[in-house]
Formats: structure tokens, C-alpha cells, sequence
């Protein structure tokens, strides 16, 4: 284990994270408010601490697997950390372990939240908290590496320890250049998105704090309805945004680079939307009864649809009252999620697919023993490491969604509350239903069960592994 290459990238991080917080301390300065103190107190702590951390330059820079895994996981942990302190310092969530909530349910792109009117925050505490999904959206060690050359030919270690889904590649051959052209995406279609969100007349700071939400899929709002209070218009534009970041990035790339015929053939896309349209068309139907009209129906249902596929959790309707068919398709497609690749959370829509053929795999095998069989995506042949990786990753997370509901459970909530409490948690959803449907919220939870739903959003962001290593005594032997 590399330890003062680990310490040395968290060292970055701590400064960075100081100028992430820049933001949040100029709005307050804009907005002339008190809270900004929180914001700069932070900031020179973080800075301090950055600083002195990496004022040496380790002697040893490889780096393996292990160490992109730990460094990844303790990263995240570190910025949960000193994310939350402005919330308390400031006096907006005296409850440390409640800012440490809302923060990890910021940066994991959850939306999950422990307050019960965001709306009496001060501006700099709301752009901060949406702030933060747009951080984790992409991950903040994809944003290190695209500007830092920090670990010579290991970068891809830390980028596959961060990214979600079943593999990860390189779109170019250098790993700092794959991380420029991931971020300029993803900067470019936010700021598609801020221009629209504009041209509906929907406020600035509304706008940004929106923007952030939706592009890295997480959902913090600034009003108490969510969404439900804009135009048809602006619920129409975030609806199509949310679906669009939660598309393979790789297919961004290659309709930029002109390979058409490449982006065509990723499955997972038009699975994806696919999926989708199936869910919206069965849903609104399900539903035109509780509404005026149908063309409202089929608004709303097209909005939550994407809002949980794409696991981003706003809202602009209280599914909690829908019938229990449109209830069950909003649960099924939390565990769906968005595609590998993306901002979204969730198993994603590749494992679903790399199971699904696997199975059929294996009933061609049991009716032609003989048959040489093999399992294909996009056309080519998906390695047998891969498909065992997607099963373990699946049979690990049941086992952790079983034991994390059982533990919750102590609270004596109603199952459903339970259920959906961990599915919201450790797909990165957000609102679940009955007590923390879209309407409702995460505070009336113990400390204990908090902690548990802490870890699974960390788990869920993080694809499972690179949490579970911490826990794992070989991790921690210097060869």
C-alpha cells in the first residue's frame, strides 16, 4: 500500500475542496448574508490543511488498483467531512451527523434530505447543496485528473475505482485526456441546459441551483415542491435534461467525434430509453384518471420516470398517492438506475442487460449442452470477467440491501418506509414512499439508522468495492 501517495492525493482534494467552496462564499457576499463566515472558516481550514499535506512530493508514485480504491473511498469520506461543516458552523444543521447526511446525500448525488423546509436556508447553503451533486455527478477525482498528472501511467486506477458502471475505458489514449473530454461534456450540456432553463424565465439563481441538480442527477431543490411550481415549460426542458445525463457519456463522445455508426450500436442506450418510454406510456395510463386530463397525466408521469431512472429525485407530483402499479414501476426502476458511464445511480441498465443474456445463455445450454454459447454486447463479446463481475456486484448488493433494511428496521417504521428508504439510499435516488416520499423526509430516523443509510449512499455512488476494501485487513499491508 502506497500510503504517502494516498495522503498526497487527499491532500489535493482538501484543496480543492476549499475552491469548490468559493462559490457557495461568493453568493453570500452577492446576497449580503451572515452564513458565509461558515464558508470561509472552512475554507482556510481545508486550505491549511491541503497545503501542508502535500508540500512534499512522495518518492514513490505507483499505483495499483488497491490504492485508486482506497484513495477513492477515503476522498469521498474526507469531503463528506468537511462539507457538512459549513451547515453546522454556520448553524443551518446544528446536527453534525445530520449535515454529514445531507452532504454525503449531496455528493453522492442522492438527494435524500434530513430538512424539512429548504427554503428557509440562506442562498449560500442552497447553492452549496446543489453545488455538490454537480461535484459528485461527474466525481471529483475524474476533475483531479483532468487537471493534475498526479500519478504518472496509474491514472486509470483512480478513474475505474470512481466511475460507475461495469467497466471503464479510455476514449482517448491518455487517461487526463479522457477526464478533459468527460468534464467538457458534462460542462457543456449544464450550461445547454442553464441557457434553456433562461429562456423559460425561470430565476438565476434558481436556474444554477436547478442546473446542478439535474446535471448531476441528485435533485436537491430550492423550493419545498420541488419542481411542481415551475412552467409546464421548464418541467418539459429538466425532464429531457435529466434523461440526457443520464446517457452513456461514451455516446456523447462518439456523436462529437463523428463515429455515428459506433453510437448506434450501444445497446445500453437504447435499452435505456427504451425502458423509458415503456415506463412513461404504462404509468400515464395508469393514472389519467387522477388527472384533468391526459396531456397532464402523461407530463407528470414522463417527469418522475426519468426523475427516478436517472435516480435524480425531483418531483413534481406526490407519486406517493398514485396507485400501487405506478408505485411498483417507480420502485423497480430505482434498482434499474441510468446508464453505465453516466451521472445516474442505480445497478444500471448494462448489468441488467449482461444478466438478462447470461441467463438466456444458460437455458441455450441446458436444452444444447454441446452449443458454444457466448455472451455479446454492442456486437462483441463481453469478457467472462466482466459477467462474473456482474454477478458478485449484484449478489453483494442484495446482501447489503437485506441487512441494511433489517438493521433500520429497528426504528419500527413500516416496511415500505424501510424498503424504499434503503433502495433511495443505495441506488443514489433520493424520496422513496410513505414517510419519505417526495413530500416527506430522512430526520425522523435514528442516529444508527442514518449512519447505515450514510454508508449506502457512499456504497451505491462508489459501485460497492471501493468501500468494502476499507474494511478488509490485506488492504492496509504495505506489500
Amino acid at each position: 500500500m502506497n500510503y504517502s501517495m494516498i495522503l498526497y492525493i487527499i491532500g489535493y482534494i482538501l484543496r480543492f475542496q476549499a475552491g469548490f467552496m468559493l462559490l457557495p462564499l461568493v453568493t453570500s457576499l452577492i446576497y449580503v448574508e451572515k452564513d458565509g463566515f461558515a464558508f470561509l472558516i472552512t475554507i482556510v481550514f481545508c486550505m491549511i490543511a491541503g497545503t501542508l499535506i502535500t508540500r512534499k512530493k512522495p518518492v514513490n508514485k505507483v499505483f495499483y488498483t488497491k490504492e485508486g480504491c482506497v484513495t477513492v473511498a477515503i476522498s469521498w469520506i474526507v469531503l463528506s467531512l468537511t462539507g457538512a461543516l459549513p451547515f453546522t458552523i454556520g448553524g443551518s444543521i446544528p446536527n453534525y451527523l445530520n449535515a454529514v447526511f445531507e452532504t454525503v446525500s449531496g455528493f453522492t448525488t442522492t438527494g435524500a434530505s434530513i430538512l424539512e423546509d429548504v427554503e428557509t436556508l440562506s442562498h449560500c447553503m442552497l447553492i452549496w447543496r446543489s453545488f455538490t451533486h454537480w461535484i459528485g455527478g461527474m466525481g471529483v477525482l475524474v476533475f483531479l485528473l483532468s487537471l493534475l498528472p498526479l500519478t504518472g501511467g496509474y491514472h486509470m486506477s483512480l478513474m475505474r475505482a470512481e466511475s460507475p458502471g461495469p467497466s471503464v475505458s479510455k476514449l482517448v489514449p491518455k487517461v487526463q485526456s479522457t477526464a478533459k473530454l468527460l468534464y467538457t461534456i458534462y460542462i457543456g450540456i449544464t450550461i445547454a441546459e442553464i441557457i434553456f432553463l433562461l429562456l423559460g424565465g425561470m430565476p438565476v439563481f434558481d436556474t444554477i441551483c436547478t442546473a446542478f441538480g439535474t446535471a448531476g442527477t441528485g435533485g436537491f431543490g430550492v423550493r419545498a415542491d420541488s419542481i411542481a411550481g415551475y412552467s409546464t415549460y421548464i418541467q418539459v426542458v429538466v425532464t429531457v435534461f435529466m434523461i440526457l445525463f443520464g446517457i452513456n457519456f461514451s455516446f456523447y463522445y462518439l456523436l462529437l467525434a463523428r463515429k455515428f455508426l459506433h453510437a448506434l450500436h450501444i445497446e445500453e442506450v437504447w435499452y435505456y430509453l427504451g425502458i423509458i418510454a415503456v415506463a412513461i406510456l404504462a404509468i400515464t395510463m395508469n393514472i389519467h384518471g387522477l388527472y384533468d386530463n391526459i396531456g397532464t397525466a402523461l407530463r407528470d408521469a414522463a417527469f418522475q420516470v426519468s426523475s427516478i431512472i436517472t435516480t435524480t429525485g425531483f418531483a413534481t407530483a406526490d407519486f406517493n398517492v398514485w396507485p400501487g402499479f405506478s408505485k411498483t414501476i417507480l420502485v423497480l426502476l430505482m434498482f434499474v438506475g441510468a446508464c453505465a458511464g453516466s451521472t445516474g445511480g442505480g445497478i444500471k441498465v448494462s448489468r441488467f442487460l449482461i444478466l438478462c443474456k447470461s441467463i438466456r445463455k444458460e437455458v441455450v445450454l441446458y436444452l444444447h449442452p454441446n452449443a458454444v454459447k457466448k455472451v455479446k454486447m454492442d456486437g462483441k463479446s463481453i469478457p467472462h470477467e466482466v459477467v462474473r463481475s456482474t454477478n458478485i456486484f449484484i449478489t453483494t448488493y442484495v446482501l447489503i440491501f437485506a441487512v441494511s433494511v433489517l438493521l433500520i428496521s429497528l426504528d419500527e417504521f413500516d416496511l415500505i418506509t424501510n424498503f424504499t428508504s434503503v433502495a433511495a439510499t443505495l441506488n443514489n435516488i433520493g424520496p422513496g414512499l410513505e414517510l419519505v416520499g417526495p413530500t416527506g423526509n430522512f430526520n425522523m430516523f435514528s442516529c444508527l439508522s442514518k449512519i447505515v443509510l450514510i454508508f449506502d449512499m457512499l456504497l451505491g455512488r462508489l459501485e460497492i468495492f471501493p468501500m468494502l476494501l476499507l474494511f478488509s485487513k490485506d488492504t492496509w499491508k504495505k506489500f
